[in-house]
């Protein structure tokens, strides 16, 4: 059995799909590595849509005249947005990480990367190398930028200045705390990690103090890329696509991770809560997968949403040598429903949704029966993601918006009103980049009527490096 100073010690790495960094304007940052600014807001905000929105994604992709291959490399850029009064104020600030902070003092990259293989200094640790690059979660007073492949690392909520790794107890120091972390509704968190090739996934179980109540190491045989999981009343769930571990020198952990859906199957992997131990095993057609909705128990079955592509996702992240990517284009996603039979063991699929990615739902709902999925699509031929909908899971009905050719739409999330009454008793909230006029914008929809368009639209006076994942704290 792998301890932890082997599980620590493998390669780590950093997942989600978008398109590709897009680079600010010099005129707006207010010190090195910062931006700030206020947006103009056009339409009406909501007068108790109150809070913060955090984002985080790469930010840093060159440096000394050396560019990263790969959409996941960049070092982390969190961002905040201020929703308060009618008002929208925006800043952003790089996550001051030991890579981060070495990399900028030697004016070049030291450090391997996720796609791009570099070897000028030897990683110590999983955090060494770690980018704090993929999510940005609120948590108990807190604010912590998250890599699945090391710690997290805590910000300061208000300026987001760097505080430090945060290790959640002594033992479990350096080990990797999966981007995708799950709320409780006692308030806690259900949360993994994952290195390619340790064969082992951790289990972590906060309380809602932030103390560690629970953690496991459960086996999983050929166990490589997990970006996220979902969590049910009964059960976490992690879908495995086909991939194996061939490392070879000069090679980037990308390099390393080999497709076999040719050989094997797409994997879904029960594990009790109750135990913390192995349930069940499930297979289905081979495809890799990034993002899965919700999950909740339906009599002896676990109903689950998952966006799944067909073939290897994984290559089509590269980075090309402009700033425009498609991560769509030769990869097509399609949203489903998956229910697990554990009587039967077997696995069925209903289809949900098209071209898409970035499934989320209402966070009262979260581990338990939703009828709402919330997802970008992409409407023209481009595959670029570029429209916001919401689905009923029951009926197949879509309530979307597309916003259209020039534009590019990050991850939205579903903002309840205080004392909400049902999944769309409250609003949308996300990010696009207007490319045509070079803004990043923040979008605010009624989430009972996503069709008639935004609300609200706060533009900045610049565009904003692109984020991956990110939450809402009301206020």
């Amino acid at each position: 059995m792998i301890n932890r100073r082997q599980f620590i010690g493998l390669a780590a790495a950093g997942l989600a799909p978008l398109p590709a960094f897009a680079a600010f304007a010099d005129s707006v940052i207010s010190a090195p590595g910062q931006l700030a600014g206020e947006a103009a807001v056009l339409g009406r905000l909501p007068a108790d849509l109150r809070g913060v929105f955090y984002r985080n994604g790469p930010g840093r992709y060159e440096l000394g005249g050396e560019r990263y291959h790969h959409l996941f490399d960049g070092d982390g850029f969190a961002q905040r947005w201020q929703i308060a009064d009618g008002r929208v104020s925006h800043a952003g600030r790089f996550v001051a990480t030991q890579k981060f902070e070495e990399e900028s003092k030697a004016g070049r990259f030291l450090y391997p990367a996720f796609g791009t293989y570099i070897g000028r200094k030897s990683a110590k640790n999983n955090d060494t190398v770690n980018v704090a690059n993929t999510n940005l979660l609120p948590f108990n007073g807190g604010l912590y930028a998250l890599w699945e492949g090391g710690s997290a690392t805590e910000l300061d909520p208000r300026t987001l200045a760097t505080r430090g790794i945060k290790t959640w107890r002594k033992d479990l120091k350096a080990m990797p705390f999966s981007a995708h972390p799950k709320t409780d509704p006692d308030g806690g968190l259900w949360n993994f990690g994952n290195l390619p090739g340790a064969d082992q996934l951790i289990i972590y179980r906060l309380n809602a103090s932030g103390e560690v109540a629970r953690t496991a190491m459960i086996p999983v045989p050929q166990l490589n890329m997990v970006h996220d999981f979902v969590v049910s009343g009964r059960h976490l769930i992690f879908l495995l696509a086909p991939y194996d571990m061939r490392p070879a020198p000069e090679r980037s952990l990308a390099e390393s991770l080999r497709w076999r859906g040719d050989q094997r199957p797409l994997r879904a992997v029960v594990v009790a809560k109750d135990t913390l131990a192995l349930r069940q095993v499930f297979e289905l057609p081979a495809r890799s997968v990034f993002h899965l909705g919700n999950a909740y128990e339906d009599g002896a079955c676990t109903r689950l949403d998952a966006v799944l592509h067909e073939g290897d996702a994984l290559i089509k992240t590269a980075l090309p040598a402009h700033e425009q990517i498609r991560p769509l284009r030769d990869n097509q996603s399609s949203t489903v429903q998956i229910t697990l039979d554990y009587a039967s063991g077997q696995a069925r699929e209903a289809r949900l949704f098209g071209v898409s990615e970035f499934p989320r739902v209402a966070p009262q709902v979260v581990s338990s029966r939703h009828r709402k999925l919330l997802m970008l699509g992409a409407s023209g031929r481009e595959l670029t993601l570029d429209s916001v909908n919401l689905i009923d899971t029951d009926s197949g009905k879509v309530d979307g918006y597309a916003f259209g050719a020039g534009w590019e739409v990050e991850e939205h999330v579903l903002v309840p009103r205080r004392g909400a009454r049902s999944e769309t008793d409250g609003y949308v909230v996300g990010v696009a980049q207007d490319r045509r006029h070079g803004q990043t914008v923040l979008t605010v929809f009624d989430a009972h009527n996503i069709k008639a368009g935004p609300m609200a639209l706060a533009r900045l006076p610049y565009r904003a490096p692109l984020c991956f994942h990110g939450n809402f704290l009301a206020t």
